[in-house]
Formats: structure tokens, C-alpha cells, sequence
């Protein structure tokens, strides 16, 4: 009766020792990637530093781009968060290390001259090498072409990256991201020249872009800020966060056409 007693018990802590078996035959359709954005950086430093850096436990970014050759590293794995976000907002979601994927490009960032701020360019192997992760990355998980931004677009107030020489426009060439067309530009911008709107509409328009930025009519230094990381992105040869005739035009052909 022992015996028997103790062969019981065991089997029955060898079923607790496995655990109750989980059947993954049914798939629901209410679902999709925890990746939502993709959010594009510079290193400020070159390769050497940049691996050093991003090798370390305060700062990570999904993947990082050389510059020549254009070299791929995958650093952290796209099921894991990495820390390259830092306190943002995009569309409302906040603190988007968790709902996005970094990638960070190999570029010096700019020198401050006599003449203020000298950029540095990307090379062209770089930016092939992008759009070609990007596809990748957007095809797997099923994200639609407003999913790429700047850390300047969601952190407006404290960064500038990927800076006013990152090509937005060949990202949106490639079919990656939407672009103003340019007459709709050119005829919004004749009219807004005649009245320009006041600075609560800039700030709502903004807001119907994805900034966080506030709403309340005036135009202080944050909302400056915002119009400037706007206008870097979309007119990067004039980024002086000032609410003139043009940022108006591309801002509204931009969000009509959503």
C-alpha cells in the first residue's frame, strides 16, 4: 500500500514538474507587432565609438549603419527593447523604447563654426543600405509608411537627429514615407502669404502630425522647437521654428492628404 502510495505521489508531482501543456493551434486575429515605429538616429562619434557606446548597458539601438562600407550591425534583437528613444512621444504614445525599433547611423552630427552649425552629410551606400533595412523591417511587421521619424520628431526639445542633411525625401522616393506634393505646396503657400494663420492653428497642425507640443496660442520656445524639428524634416534648407507662409502649406497639404 506504500508502494502504491509513493508511486501516486510521484506522478503526480512529475505533472506539476511539467506544467499544464499549452496548445497553440489557434491563432487570434486581434494582434499585430508590438513595433510600431521606427526611429531614426546619428551617432555623433564615429564607428569604433559608436560600437563602443552602444555596446554598453546605458544607451542600445536595435541596429546601427556604417558609414563606408555601409556596414549592418544588429545589436539588440527586435523582440527586445533598446535604449535609444529615452523620454519621447509620438501620437501619443510616450516613452517609445518600447513600441519601436532604433536605428542608429554612423555620422558626425555637426561641429559648431564661426558661421554657426556645419553638418555633416550621409553617403549614399548609407542611405541605400537604409531604405533596404527599412523595407525589411516595415514588410515583417506590417507597419505603413508613417511609422518612420526622427528622434527630433518625437524628442523635439532636447534632440536634433538625424539633423537637416538625413535625405527624408529619398526615404519617401523609395515609397517609405509620405511626402507634400509640391504644387498642392506652392498654391497653399500663395494663399497662407496673403493671411497667415494664427499660431494655435500651427499647433494644432502639429499636433495632427504626431508632435507633442502645446496648445495653447502662444509661440513660446517649445513650440518653436517643434516647428523647427517639423521644418528640418520637410524644408531643411530654413529650420528657424518661425510659422511662416510655407510651413503652413506643407503642414496642411500634409495632413489633408492623410
Amino acid at each position: 500500500m506504500k508502494a502504491v502510495v509513493l508511486v501516486a505521489v510521484a506522478a503526480l508531482l512529475a505533472g506539476c514538474a511539467g506544467g499544464p501543456r499549452i496548445d497553440s493551434s489557434h491563432t487570434s486575429l486581434g494582434q499585430d507587432s508590438r513595433a510600431q515605429f521606427i526611429v531614426l538616429h546619428y551617432t555623433s562619434a564615429d564607428l569604433a565609438r559608436s560600437l563602443e557606446l552602444l555596446e554598453q548597458d546605458q544607451v542600445s539601438s536595435h541596429y546601427l549603419i556604417g558609414e563606408s562600407p555601409p556596414t549592418i550591425y544588429r545589436l539588440v534583437d527586435e523582440d527586445r527593447r533598446a535604449w535609444h528613444a529615452g523620454e519621447s512621444e509620438w501620437r501619443g504614445r510616450t516613452w517609445l523604447n518600447s513600441s519601436s525599433i532604433g536605428i542608429e547611423l554612423v555620422n558626425p552630427g555637426y561641429v559648431e563654426g564661426p558661421q554657426g552649425r556645419l553638418w555633416y552629410p550621409y553617403s549614399e551606400q548609407q542611405i541605400d543600405a537604409l531604405i533596404e533595412l527599412l523595407k525589411d523591417i516595415m514588410a515583417r511587421h506590417g507597419l505603413g509608411p508613417e511609422a518612420i521619424v526622427g528622434h527630433s520628431d518625437i524628442a523635439p526639445q532636447r534632440k536634433v537627429d538625424p539633423g537637416p542633411l538625413f535625405p527624408w525625401k529619398r526615404l519617401a522616393d523609395a515609397g517609405l514615407l509620405p511626402w507634400p506634393d509640391a504644387a498642392e505646396v506652392a498654391r497653399q503657400q500663395a494663399s497662407f502669404a496673403i493671411e497667415l494663420p494664427d499660431v494655435a492653428w500651427f499647433q494644432d497642425q502639429l499636433r495632427m502630425q504626431g508632435y507633442k507640443v502645446p496648445l495653447h496660442g502662444h509661440l513660446d520656445l517649445e513650440t518653436r522647437n517643434v516647428i523647427a524639428a517639423f521644418q528640418m524634416k520637410y524644408r531643411p534648407t530654413r529650420f528657424d521654428g518661425e510659422p511662416d507662409a510655407q510651413t503652413a502649406a506643407l503642414l496642411q497639404t500634409l495632413n489633408q492628404a492623410r
